[in-house]
């Protein structure tokens, strides 16, 4: 006779095709704990039959496009809509006919642990997946609807095969010549469109957490550029960074922090100093009732750096902002650092420039901007 413990580890391991036949075997066996087991069992076989009933369920969609002839169903879902940071990731995921990957719902209704176990058996049952990114600066150009369109079109369209019928999540796609049907709460309706909303979150939470690590202070890994508290304590200390979106972020300040524009130059000007091999010291040093954006380092220099954002050239180029008047109150404050440090060598005074025009983001960096007299 085998142990109780033989028996609860078969019943374990037992496959769900074996597990009814099992279960009759044991189920004469009295022992109390072969009888816990098997009541273990049988919970562990009614929830997979609910399951499958559920898939069964989530497939009808699936199910009236094949009776209709067409082979290659392809659902569409998109993630980011919402936020003030990032872009919006769409998924575009076609399914075997024959598919039963338990588990899969709308994305929003699983754990990160369960998204991330599903991303990967998704990846590996499909026929064919493709993702769709649009950044933030073009989300600001087009606005979001477009750009979730746009998303959604450049996932479909790297799909191999290419599919036959399209089942989107609660939209008709424009400039689609392909056959398809939107569906209202699709993610949870179809298991197509649900794979594609796991397959969409899980990739765009990776770039977020990524954007933490180049981005700090803002709580991207947590809060995925959603709007929380930590987030906009984070703009509201450090201001806006490049992944910000313009149009979403303007709504969350008050006039006093629409200098954020100018932290976002800034941001800027850092991130090209350093490709450029500067190494930044300080930023924002103030003393003397004068600031300097970035203090930075580059051979024997020592660089005082202005940076000067501009929205457009309607008021001239943005390097004319630095003025006499400006010049006298940069020197006069980097005066003040290098006694403070009892400094000696070389030194630099740079201007930064930021402009923004038509849509896209030009940088232009002078050295020796202006002389210490």
């Amino acid at each position: 006779m085998q142990s109780i413990k033989e028996i609860k580890e078969h019943l374990q391991q037992c496959s769900m095709e074996e597990l009814g036949e099992s279960i009759e075997v044991f189920a004469l066996d009295q022992r109390k704990g072969v009888q816990s087991a098997i009541e273990s069992a049988r919970k562990r076989k009614a929830s997979h039959e609910k399951e499958l009933a559920r898939l069964e369920m989530m497939l009808q969609y699936e199910k009236a496009c094949f009776e209709q002839g067409y082979d290659l169903i392809a659902g569409v879902d998109e993630v980011g809509r919402g936020p003030l940071a990032g872009p919006v990731v769409a998924a575009a995921v076609i399914l075997p006919i024959d598919c039963r990957i338990e588990g899969v719902d709308d994305s929003k209704k699983l754990s990160a642990k369960k998204r991330e176990s599903l991303y990967d058996e998704i990846l590996e049952e499909a026929v064919s997946y493709g993702i769709g990114v649009i950044s933030c600066e073009r989300i600001d150009e087009i606005n979001i609807l477009q750009a979730t369109y746009e998303a959604m079109r450049e996932a479909i369209a790297q799909l191999n095969p290419a599919p036959r019928f399209i089942l989107a999540d609660a939209v008709t796609i424009p400039e689609i010549s392909i056959p398809q049907q939107g569906i209202i709460k699709g993610d949870a309706k179809s298991l197509s469109i649900g794979a594609a909303s796991i397959v969409a979150k899980v990739y765009r939470d990776r770039l977020m957490e990524t954007y933490d690590e180049l981005y700090p202070g803002y709580g991207f890994a947590s809060n995925k550029g959603y709007g929380s508290a930590e987030h906009i304590a984070g703009i509201k200390v450090q201001g806006i960074c490049p992944i910000h979106r313009r149009s979403f972020v303007k709504n969350f300040l008050t006039p006093k922090d629409n200098q954020s524009k100018g932290a976002l130059g800034e941001a800027l000007a850092v991130k090209q100093m350093e490709r450029m091999g500067y190494e930044i010291l300080h930023r924002n040093y103030r003393s003397h009732g004068g600031e300097i954006d970035i203090i930075a380092k580059k051979d024997t220099y020592i660089i005082f750096t202005e940076v000067k954002y501009r929205a457009g050239r309607t008021k001239g180029e943005p390097c004319e902002a630095v003025d006499k008047r400006k010049q006298e109150h940069i020197i006069r404050t980097a005066q003040a650092y290098i006694a403070e440090r009892g400094l000696e060598g070389d030194f630099r005074f740079d201007v930064a420039e930021v402009l923004e025009e038509n849509g896209k983001t030009f940088f232009r960096y002078t050295e020796n901007g202006f002389w210490l007299t």
